[in-house]
C-alpha cells in the first residue's frame, strides 16, 4: 500500500512514524495540524500512527468457501444496516480474534482492530507485543514490534507525559479511545481484504494540571488484511483525516469527569 498522496511521502516501502520534531526515517516533516488549538496529545494519539506500506500476494476473485446462508430474517448487508452475522465468541488479550471468513467478518476484524491500533494499551510496553501479535500477521510482527518500539521509546512517552510504562502521573489519566462509525470494503476475496474504517475518537490527559487536555479528532483508518490460520489479520495500515463534521457546541466536560468515563465506561466488540 502506498504511503504517497496525502501523507507526503515517497513510496519507499516502509513504515513510518509521525514524531514531534519530524519523521525520524528520513521523510517529510508531520503535517500541520488542521487548527492551532489542536493539542500536542492529539497530534501524537492519532497523526502518531505507523503506516504500513506492505504489499499483498496471491490474491484472487473467487468467493470464500465459508460464506454462511442469508436466514429469512437476516437483513442484506449494506453500507447504512448491519449484516445481522453474529458477533465473534472469543477474545486474546482482550482482542476479539476467530472472524467469519466472509466480507462481513474482514470488515468486523478491520473495525476491532483500529480500536486496539489506536488504543492508549498500544502505548504501553507490557501490552504493546500482545496488541501486535493478534492484530498483525505473523510474518510482520517482528518487524512492526520493532518499529512500534523505537516509535514508542521513553523519550517520545515522556514529551506526552507518560513514564517508561505508559502510565500517566498521579491525579491524571491518558484517554486514547476510538469508535468506529461505519466500514467500508474497497477490495475483497477468500485470501486478503482491504476496508477503510471510519473512526471518532478522544485523546489526551485528563487532570486538573494537564496541558494537554482530552479531546476529539475523525480519521479514517485502512486496513490490509489477509487470511491467516483460520483468522483475518492485517499485514498493513495507514490513516488519513476525515471526514469531520461541523463541531458541535457542547459544553466541555471537566477533567475528572472525562477521567470517570474512561475508567467507567467499557468498550465495544464491533461487528459489521
Amino acid at each position: 500500500m502506498s504511503t504517497s498522496g496525502e501523507h507526503g511521502y515517497p513510496d519507499t516501502g516502509h513504515t513510518r512514524t509521525h514524531l514531534p520534531g519530524g519523521d525520524p526515517y528520513g521523510g517529510a516533516p508531520r503535517r500541520t495540524p488542521r487548527s492551532s488549538s489542536r493539542s500536542l496529545i492529539t497530534v501524537v494519539g492519532v497523526v502518531v500512527l505507523l503506516i504500513a506500506a506492505i504489499a499483498f500476494a496471491n490474491r484472487d476473485n473467487s468467493p470464500s468457501p465459508n460464506t454462511p446462508a442469508k436466514s429469512p430474517n437476516q437483513p442484506a448487508a449494506a453500507p447504512t444496516a448491519a449484516s445481522g452475522h453474529t458477533p465473534v465468541p472469543t477474545k486474546q488479550n482482550g482482542i476479539p480474534t476467530h472472524f467469519p471468513h466472509t466480507k462481513q467478518g474482514a470488515e468486523s476484524a478491520a473495525a476491532n482492530y483500529a480500536v486496539a491500533l489506536v488504543s492508549a494499551d498500544i502505548l504501553k510496553p507490557a501490552r504493546r507485543s500482545e496488541i501486535v501479535k493478534e492484530v498483525f500477521v505473523a510474518d510482520q510482527q517482528a518487524a512492526l514490534t520493532d518499529k512500534f518500539n523505537k516509535a514508542y521509546s521513553k523519550q517520545f512517552l515522556s514529551n506526552i507525559g507518560l513514564d517508561q510504562n505508559g502510565d500517566s502521573a498521579a491525579g491524571n489519566t491518558y484517554v486514547s479511545r476510538t469508535a468506529p462509525l461505519g466500514t467500508k470494503p474497497t477490495a475483497y476475496s477468500a485470501s486478503a481484504a482491504t476496508v477503510e474504517v471510519w473512526c471518532t475518537g478522544v485523546f489526551g490527559t485528563a487532570g486538573e494540571d494537564s496541558t494537554n487536555p482530552v479531546t476529539s479528532d475523525w480519521f479514517t483508518m485502512t486496513l490490509e488484511l489477509r487470511w491467516e490460520n483460520d483468522d483475518w489479520k492485517a499485514a498493513g495500515f495507514s490513516q488519513k483525516d476525515g471526514p469531520a463534521p461541523i463541531p458541535g457546541d457542547g459544553k466541555a466536560s471537566s477533567a475528572d469527569q472525562m477521567a470517570k468515563a474512561v475508567e467507567e465506561y467499557g468498550g465495544f466488540t464491533y461487528a459489521r
